[in-house]
């Protein structure tokens, strides 16, 4: 069932309008958010989620329906591990606790920027060469295999410092920060605040980010409208979802190979998915490869979910166990 365009419009006006009143309310208010006021914005852009798939079954049709739903579980489970080089781009640039939400909101605007440019390039691209789901699904296998090393993220923040050094020797940037000021005066003299190189680099996390998770969720639909959609609604509750985790982040330790999971078992349906569509003359002469299974979306959002709560469940037996290891050892 096709999505009238009414509906597009209308859902794509009321998230813009959330999420500028949400960066409105940082701006006129920064502060550092209970965990109280995190959970329940969480469950408001959860529900808010939830409703939209809702409306989106009426009007569109189940089928788009079920299709957005498990986009967005997989895409709020790969968002997810975003937090966590988030805390340490925080952690590395010591912002300020109550400027990290006007931080982490400019992230995630800029991720919609480049989740959008990629999405837009992605349909045209699938939409004249099918044959890119090979590309996409050994892609994704690629990234399954290095998300499962535990030095994947320390790696992508040593990266990041590199720029970060050239920027120090191009530019002026002061020592201290201004509140959440770009430029400053210091003893007279115009110069950038550390506030931009930390939106730099968060940038650049982001970049990433978009180029492993954009693929993935392909190969649910190649609805350019779900699709961006799907990502709307996992990063709109991103920021505080990093205030609601907090330290628990770190008792996290699993979560990797969850995620790890998740991408190679995309990346694997993604090539069979290219298999029962197959347009290359090398492969089965350019035929269809009928004998190929077809996996359900309903698979992969059980998939997903189970990958998710395993390596949770398993994070926090393991650092319940070694509370307990270090109390009997005092």
């Amino acid at each position: 069932m096709t999505i009238p365009i009414w509906f597009e419009i209308t859902s794509m006006i009321v998230l813009t309008v959330i999420l500028i009143a949400d960066l409105l309310l940082i701006r006129l208010r920064p502060h550092i958010p209970s965990t109280k006021e995190s959970t329940l914005w969480v469950v408001f852009y959860v529900s808010l989620a939830l409703l939209f798939a809702v409306l989106l079954g009426v009007f569109a049709g189940w089928r788009n329906s079920g299709d957005f739903i498990t986009g967005w579980a997989l895409e709020y489970s790969l968002s997810i591990d975003n937090l966590f080089v988030f805390v340490l781009i925080m952690t590395q640039f010591s912002v300020p606790r109550r400027l990290q939400q006007q931080v982490l909101m400019v992230g995630i605007i800029i991720a919609l920027v480049l989740r959008g440019a990629f999405i837009l390039i992605g349909v045209a691209i699938i939409e004249h060469f099918s044959p890119i789901f090979y590309l996409f699904g050994a892609f994704l296998i690629y990234t399954a295999i290095k998300q499962a090393m535990p030095e994947d993220h320390e790696d992508e923040v040593r990266t990041e410092a590199f720029i970060v050094r050239l920027l120090r020797r191009r530019i002026d940037i002061s020592d201290g920060y201004d509140g959440s000021r770009l430029r400053t005066v210091v003893d007279g003299k115009r110069m950038w605040t550390p506030m931009i190189i930390v939106f730099i680099t968060i940038g650049i996390t982001d970049l990433m980010f978009a180029i492993d998770s954009i693929p993935a969720i392909f190969e649910i639909t190649t609805n350019g409208f779900i699709v961006f959609a799907a990502n709307i609604f996992a990063l709109m509750g991103l920021r505080q979802l990093y205030f609601l985790l907090g330290d628990l982040l770190d008792r996290l330790r699993y979560l990797h190979y969850g995620i790890a999971v998740i991408l190679g078992f995309i990346g694997i349906k993604l090539i069979l998915h290219a298999l029962h569509v197959n347009e290359l003359p090398f492969i089965n002469g350019g035929k269809h490869v009928e004998w190929v299974p077809d996996i359900s979306n309903l698979v992969s959002l059980g998939v997903i979910l189970a990958s998710m709560a395993v390596a949770t469940i398993a994070s926090l037996i393991a650092s319940a166990r070694e509370k307990r290891a270090a109390a009997l050892s005092e």
